[in-house]
């Protein structure tokens, strides 16, 4: 991988982390506690709490997005970015440009 490419793929990554966090605030504001004392009625209580569980779903996954675009980053440091964890091979730019967060191969994955 050349430094250019790198280059393109750190900065992919940087925006995608941006928008990430961006993402993850609205939904830690989506999966706050309904209080009791707010009348929405029992049927609209009942929908919230499903959007909600639904919420707490996706707000788990875009964190642990997140967590592994950290971990690139890091690698990235390291100079071990770009090598799949699992065989050692490189992973192809191609695959990093679209998940920039990715730490093995096609065939690993």
């Amino acid at each position: 991988m050349t430094s250019h490419e790198l280059a393109q793929i750190r900065e992919r990554a940087q925006r995608k982390l941006a928008d990430l966090q961006e993402r993850i605030a609205e939904y830690r504001e989506l999966t706050k506690p309904i209080p009791p004392s707010e009348a929405i009625g029992r049927v609209s209580r009942m929908d919230a709490i499903n959007n909600r569980s639904v919420n707490e779903a996706a707000l788990r996954q875009l964190e642990e997005e997140h967590s592994q675009l950290e971990k690139a980053m890091e690698r990235m440091r390291d100079e071990k970015y770009g090598k799949c964890l699992r065989c050692g091979d490189d992973i192809p730019v191609g695959r990093l440009m679209l998940m920039p967060g990715a730490s093995r191969c096609v065939r690993c994955a």
